[in-house]
């Protein structure tokens, strides 16, 4: 269940960081509140992960979809860089996670 919580909780995470492009420094308001919320919630489900989780693991899972999410999002919403060496690191960063998730004991 901890690696379930914990990819709710980068799914929240990318919804954040996507969400602060449309607070435009937090001066509109329900983008701002969608924001809040995605944190609160992002940083709960991380919590629930680290009870059985190592905490290096998961945060570094937690950081790294996260990251991933947001840059992937980047691309869609905001027609940033799609070129093929920042799609490569993207992958790596993803390989790293599944990585971690074979290596990390059970609970």
């Amino acid at each position: 269940m901890a690696w379930i919580f914990l990819i709710i909780g980068a799914f929240f995470e990318t919804g954040w960081a996507v969400g602060l492009k449309y607070t435009e420094g937090f001066s509109r308001l329900w983008p701002s509140v969608f924001t809040v919320i995605a944190m609160a919630l992002s940083f709960h489900f991380l919590s629930q992960a680290m009870k059985t989780l190592p905490v290096g693991t998961a945060y570094a899972v937690w950081t790294g979809l996260g990251a991933v999410g947001t840059a992937v999002l980047g691309m869609v919403l905001f027609g940033e860089s799609r070129e093929w060496l920042r799609i490569l690191c993207l992958l790596l960063i993803f390989t790293g996670v599944i990585g971690l998730k074979f290596i990390t004991p059970q609970t």
